[in-house]
């Protein structure tokens, strides 16, 4: 439960059971804290494939200042598929007074139970390089009269802290992706959570991430909006204001930015090399088995793709651009392979 201590000034409550090791994802990584003083220590692939995390977005508006790709559903969609497919209670908030929103949040740790938060990574005191990102999730384990001890990715320092003030500027961001200052607690019904539970839930899991991958409602998303990018990405060097800058900064975000690598492929990739070894012998397993080997060939074509778009800007020569394109064209006819190999699976 919750140890708290008088040291040198104010009271720090902090839950000391909780898992302070930062993973490669933000939400996935708040969601392994969020679960750990369950017991539960399921790692990070299986809690994003799990949650049907992987999909496709290339969206661009004039009130962009870069156009965006994102490899993963729409923040907080995942958790919200993990607690659905392991039957965990999911308790969600929202409020528009910053107030209540942090009484809220105290009262959760008081009890001994950590916090999910929604917030800005802008507003956050430990990021390196802030960028406006309202979709940012971390897990709170602890506070005193001035600081939140959070936990983020092994990228932003895994055990950090920010300034009570911060903190609520970061929850009240409002803009793409923003919540109304959301928290989240998970509970676990089952004692544990072992291979008896996860492994019946593999299957609904790649099957619903496949089909919405491949039949996405618009063309920005999926498999659709992979070949939108391709075609887009020839052109930015007129969109972008300062392309030595700003594609630099597209490129960083594809592949550095707290997505796995690849856009979070490597991370479905090593999702489906564990479930070929819980699905060994059964029917299937070949399936899955091609899936990952795909998924391992569109990731490094995805790591190319963001060097491309950072050789482009450094050299100032489009071709880099035009190649890009041609590997994303190629990366959308694998991956469609994948996913349709992976939505025939059946129960």
């Amino acid at each position: 439960m919750s140890d708290e201590s008088v040291l040198m000034g104010p009271r720090k409550t902090t839950i000391n059971s909780v898992s302070t090791v930062g993973g490669a994802h933000c939400e996935t990584t708040a969601l392994r804290a969020l679960l750990s003083p369950a017991g539960v220590d399921l790692s990070e692939p299986m809690l994003f494939g799990l949650g049907s995390g992987l999909s496709f977005i290339y969206w661009d508006s004039k009130q962009q200042g870069l156009p965006f790709l994102g490899g993963r559903v729409k923040p907080f969609q995942l958790t919200r598929n993990l607690a659905e497919r392991l039957k965990l209670e999911l308790r969600v908030q929202e409020t528009g007074s910053p107030r209540k929103a942090w009484d809220q949040v105290r009262s959760s740790i008081d009890e001994g139970v950590p916090v999910g938060l929604q917030l800005d990574s802008y507003d956050l005191e430990y990021f390196g390089s802030p960028v406006r990102f309202a979709g940012h999730i971390v897990a709170m384990y602890g506070y005193d009269a001035e600081r939140a001890y959070l936990v983020d990715t092994a990228q932003q320092g895994g055990a950090v802290s920010t300034s009570v003030e911060s903190l609520a500027r970061a929850r009240a961001a409002r803009g793409p992706m923003s919540a109304r200052h959301r928290s989240f607690t998970l509970e676990v019904a089952a004692s544990d959570l072992d291979d008896g539970h996860v492994i019946p839930a593999i299957i609904p899991a790649l099957t619903s991430c496949a089909q919405d991958f491949l039949a996405p409602p618009i063309a920005n998303l999926g498999s659709r909006g992979i070949s939108t990018a391709a075609t887009r990405v020839q052109a930015w060097f007129d969109r972008v204001e300062d392309p030595e800058r700003d594609l630099a900064v597209i490129a960083r975000l594809m592949e550095r930015a707290g997505t796995g690598g690849a856009l979070f492929r490597n991370l479905y990739r090593d999702f489906l090399t564990e479930c070929r070894g819980l699905l060994d012998g059964e029917p299937g397993a070949d399936l899955v088995e091609q899936g990952r080997d795909l998924f391992t060939e569109s990731a490094l074509l995805w790591t190319s793709v963001a060097h491309l778009i950072e050789r482009a800007g450094v050299t100032g020569n489009p071709d880099h651009l035009r190649e890009a394109s041609h590997v994303l064209e190629e990366i959308a006819t694998i991956e469609i392979s994948a996913m349709t190999a992976l939505s025939s699976l059946v129960e």
